[in-house]
């Protein structure tokens, strides 16, 4: 699997043990020297990266309302996990707009990839896709139930301070209007 892993990131050091694997998490374990010259046990987590894609169809944001096992009803933009081996970020992207809401779109930028915990080997990327070109049914995990809606910039602006939309994400606090979200610039991940 492709990944685009910008300098700031806190990975797993390539000497670290695994010494779990669930069925998202893997803990990993290491010696790591101290500042006195002794040594302790270091542990961090994995897990797949997560891609989201804010998408413009019709001069409005396509949000999902979704819900899913053991967790109360939240809005989100489309997007999952990174988890297809060989499939870049950009494909991921694709992949998860089209099996959530059935569209697909001409146009596709990088935005964003944070690292939410520095304790996780997990990187979050997001994408804007613009152009739309067509809509297909729905293609839902067993454990998905998912309605896409279109939402005015502004509506999404109010929904960021409500606890249901606690995963939307953080690119649009960077921004005032659709169109400076249109012009955010390509991450560039140097």
């Amino acid at each position: 699997m492709s990944r685009i892993v910008p300098k700031d990131t806190v990975t797993i050091p390539t000497d670290a043990e695994k010494v779990f694997e669930g069925m998202i998490y893997e803990v990993y374990q290491w010696q790591q020297k101290m500042f006195d010259g002794s040594y302790h046990t270091f542990e961090m987590l994995k897990r797949p990266d997560t891609i989201k894609v804010i998408a413009i169809k019709d001069n409005k944001v396509v949000i999902t309302e979704q819900e899913q096992p053991g967790l109360p009803p939240f809005i989100d933009v489309p997007g999952g996990r990174h988890d297809v081996d060989g499939e870049s970020e950009l494909a991921a992207a694709q992949r998860e707009m089209l099996e959530e809401t059935g569209m697909t779109f001409g146009n596709w930028r990088l935005i964003g990839i944070h690292q939410p915990f520095t304790k996780i080997d997990w990187l979050v990327y997001t994408f804007l896709a613009t152009d739309f070109i067509n809509q297909v049914p729905q293609q839902l995990d067993a454990g998905e139930k998912i309605t896409t809606v279109l939402m005015d910039f502004e509506e999404v602006k109010r929904q960021t301070a409500q606890p249901k939309a606690r995963y939307l994400p953080k690119e649009f606090e960077l921004v005032e209007s659709l169109d400076e979200l249109i012009q955010l610039p390509e991450f560039n991940a140097s």
